[in-house]
């Protein structure tokens, strides 16, 4: 792996990236709220998930410490103050952002740190083993473990896995929540 590898992924991350910007811009906070049946998360979920797994986990690629903090929590006016990852969708469907403007400024943040993180990676470094096997039990059933190599995780597999496979996944759910919403999808 080299700058050529470096340059793709930080492309990607760009893309994928520019694919929630415009998926927000594109959207009002009644329209990323609501709930169109029961037990069917809002798009207000995806969105915070995304975006708080994000902040949280590029740490531990060697990125930048996480920026969510019980401000930004308030200022986004988040109905649940988490990620929801370990929490059931009972709990999460009541997921809901107050402020559309603040979240939007949390999400640029977040997606700028991590483009200027992955900018500045040294291309030998992506084949380091920053997760090593055996797994403890919350990584053995990750999607990160299933690709990882017989070593453990590497630094490009968790940057893959963790932030951009995982966004592009909840990019699907948004594409297929905005037509429950009377919106179109994002790409063809």
């Amino acid at each position: 792996m080299g700058l050529a590898y470096r340059s793709s992924l930080l492309r990607r991350l760009r893309a994928v990236h520019s694919l929630y910007a415009d998926a927000c811009d594109t959207m009002t906070l009644e329209q990323v709220n609501r709930v169109t049946l029961p037990g069917v998360l809002p798009i207000a979920f995806s969105l915070v998930h995304q975006v708080l797994i994000e902040d949280a986990t590029v740490v531990f690629a060697g990125g930048p410490l996480p920026q969510f903090d019980e401000q930004w929590a308030q200022r986004m006016g988040l109905a649940i103050n988490d990620h929801g990852k370990e929490r059931p969708v009972e709990e999460m469907v009541r997921q809901r952002i107050g402020d559309y403007g603040a979240f939007r400024e949390f999400q640029g943040l977040v997606f700028r740190a991590t483009e200027t993180f992955v900018d500045a990676i040294d291309p030998t470094s992506f084949s380091d083993i920053i997760v090593p096997y055996p797994y403890v039990a919350s990584v053995a059933n990750t999607f990160s473990a299933r690709v990882a190599g017989e070593a453990g995780i590497s630094r490009s597999d968790a940057v893959e896995c963790w932030i951009y496979q995982h966004a592009l996944r909840h990019m699907g759910e948004i594409e297929h929540a905005r037509a429950l919403v009377g919106l179109a999808g994002m790409t063809s």
